[in-house]
């Protein structure tokens, strides 16, 4: 075994590889950026490394530089995490070429898998089935349009390489495909630094199911399937292992075919093979088709650790060190259920936009595996992946273990951003999710309904209230006033809307408040307050935020009058960056007449590109900003002219 390892990481899965290494006696390095210098990963290691700049591409993305801190630290080994040089096979030579191990597959299977059209080729050459396409390297217009008019509309337009729905559009009609093939061509090139895409036929209902393989170079053993069914816009949102009603033929079928993939290219270490599935007709042996393979741990692996109570890091050290497989696929077998949900500082009301923030509370309930990179005090960055945690549950049954998944999310504290919690509990609740009725379009058939606001009730803003004007410690001496109750009051400020709310002190363990027509007491029994009738939740205050923990987390502002009477008051004709970011791709022109809905500019943050719309008709004013600037959030990008003068 290596008596130290470099994670070529950061975050989550940078903690989640030093929590079991360090359990088996070997030391971590960690390697971190500017904005990580005070992170958890780095607080962890044994030895941390600084790589330069925040910027991936200034840090993490440097791999000449983490294969030097891996020498001059000691280390033996490099394990790459996912993301970032994870899947980069000029990586793995390069560490190899050090003299290091990379605990990974090789760089030929890596490369054999790169690319979706050669692997699609591969894999129809071992037996696997594969989705009907087109993956050939004739990439003109015209070709891909003949393609895709052959096959029979609709269809999905993917690039070639990378994953994570980045330069994929599904297409419905002919005359769509032209705009989507741009469109995609253009965000692959941008993700991946390659253009080329591959078009294949649209799966009806489709499932997301995916493999876990795990081999040694020789031989190769399955840990099951995960259904990652639930995705918003190709992004996973909820996993759980196994698929639900997944008969034993099919399941025995897509291991075996994965096994096959697997051994096809040699594969050493953790991987996963993904599966479209057809689910029109519930699950065949006949009706999944090989969609790509991730030649790394994946996100979701804890999920098949649960069920099968292997411990994935463990194999992945102890293969790369030269044993064999620790277990032989008789060996295997499924315990219970397992869900994971990802919990993301993004902004579900404004579309789900990344948001950042320092996170002031950050706390799970009790029992509940929460595989987390962050803590209470750090940021979330706008120059990373904005997830605050994966909260993973096991149960006996999948009904047991979506309750408790439902009673983990509705236990979890955040403060400081907003996220998407509520919007998980939903989903953990949603009924059709319930009876095991998944699909990759669920969430955007019902996204009103699980998108519906949390319901803030009279009680939760007075115990905002309260924590606002520091009345939640009874002090007898500030609760009379000598000739009548005193009364108090503070603007509080819930989604958009003012609540002028005043409150009588009636006595040190009681209190009348009153804002509209509601009218709340809250009295003090032992050391919890009542109110409304019912025990108040817990409750947090960080600057000018009260956030409530009930439904979710509801967070109210405290509005200073005065600042609120001297803020100006925007005229709506600035189009503004929502998030830090850079400046992808600039539209507008001066003097040019849009109309409400055109794009302006593209912004690249977290990952992700955002168009930015004009919000009315009008003619373009100035132009702020040139591609390729780096902006904070609230900077202005373009102005309209104001619409007196414009007409």
């Amino acid at each position: 075994m290596f008596d130290t390892i470099l994670i070529a990481n950061r975050g989550e899965i940078a903690c989640r590889v030093m929590e079991t290494a360090q359990a088996m006696g070997v030391r971590c390095v960690a390697v971190y950026s500017d904005a990580d210098s005070s992170a958890r990963h780095v607080a962890m290691a044994d030895v941390a490394v600084h790589i330069g700049g925040s910027a991936p591409a200034d840090s993490y993305l440097r791999g000449d530089v983490i294969i030097q801190a891996a020498l001059d630290t000691g280390a033996q080994a490099v394990h790459p995490g996912y993301g970032f040089l994870s899947e980069n096979p000029e990586f793995v030579d390069a560490v190899e070429a050090a003299g290091l191990v990379f605990i990974g597959p090789s760089a030929d299977a890596i490369r054999a898998m790169g690319l979706k059209d050669a692997a699609k080729a591969l894999m129809i050459r071992a037996g696997v089935p594969v989705v009907p396409g087109y993956h050939g390297s004739d990439q003109s217009d015209d070709l891909l349009a003949a393609e895709a008019d052959k096959m029979g509309y609709p269809v999905l337009i993917k690039a070639v390489a990378g994953g994570g729905g980045k330069g994929m559009r599904m297409v419905e009609a002919a005359s769509g495909f032209a705009e989507a093939l741009a469109s995609a061509r253009a965000e692959a090139k941008t993700a991946f630094g390659n253009a080329d895409v591959l078009v294949e036929k649209f799966v009806s209902q489709p499932r997301h199911i995916e493999v876990q393989v795990f081999g040694d170079g020789k031989t190769a053993v399955h840990l099951f399937e995960r259904d990652c069914s639930l995705q918003r816009r190709h992004q996973k949102v909820i996993e759980e292992a196994p698929a639900p009603d997944m008969p034993r033929d099919v399941r025995g079928a897509m291991g075996a075919a994965a096994v096959k993939a697997a051994e096809a290219i040699g594969y050493k270490g953790a991987g996963t093979v993904e599966f479209i599935v057809d689910g029109s007709d519930g699950l065949r042996a006949d009706g999944f088709f090989f969609m790509e393979m991730n030649t790394r741990l994946q996100v979701e692996h804890p999920v098949t650790e649960a069920i099968t109570g292997v411990d994935l890091v463990d194999w992945q050290l102890r293969v790369a060190a030269g044993e064999d497989l620790p277990k032989g696929q008789e060996d295997l077998a499924i315990e219970g259920h397992a869900f994971e949900a990802r919990l993301y500082a993004e902004d579900v009301p404004a579309g789900f936009l990344p948001a950042t923030g320092t996170l002031t509370d950050l706390a799970f309930p009790a029992g509940v595996r929460a595989d987390s990179g962050v803590r209470a005090g750090d940021a979330i960055s706008p120059f990373y992946d904005p997830m605050i945690a994966k909260v993973i549950v096991h149960g006996a049954t999948r009904d047991v273990a979506l309750s408790k998944l439902r009673a983990a999310l509705g236990g979890c504290h955040v403060g400081g951003t907003v996220t998407n919690l509520a919007f998980l509990g939903a989903l953990a609740g949603h009924e059709g999710f319930r009876r095991g009725e998944v699909d990759t379009g669920l969430i955007a058939r019902d996204i009103d309904a699980l998108t519906v606001p949390p319901v803030v009730e009279a009680r939760h803003v007075a115990l905002a209230g309260m924590a606002a004007l520091d009345l939640l410690e009874p002090r007898r001496e500030t609760g009379f006033a000598l000739w009548d109750a005193l009364v108090r009051s503070v603007v509080l400020r819930f989604g958009g809307v003012d609540h002028l709310v005043r409150v009588r002190v009636i006595s040190a363990a009681r209190q009348i408040w009153t804002f509209g027509e509601h009218e709340v007491e809250a009295v003090l029994r032992g050391a919890h307050w009542i109110i409304g009738g019912q025990r108040a939740a817990p409750v947090a205050v960080a600057g000018d935020v009260v956030t409530v923990f009930e439904n979710y987390g509801l967070s109210f502002e405290v509005v200073d009058p005065l600042a609120q009477a001297a803020g100006a008051q925007g005229d709506g004709n600035l189009i503004e960056a929502p998030m830090p970011g850079l400046v992808r791709e600039v539209f507008a022109q001066v003097g040019q007449h849009v109309a409400q809905g055109d794009k302006l500019a593209v912004l690249e943050a977290m990952k992700m590109e955002h168009s930015l719309l004009a919000a009315r008709d009008g003619i373009v004013a100035e132009v702020l900003a040139t591609a390729g600037d780096q902006v904070e959030a609230g900077a202005a990008l373009v102005r309209l002219e104001q619409e007196a003068d414009a007409a």
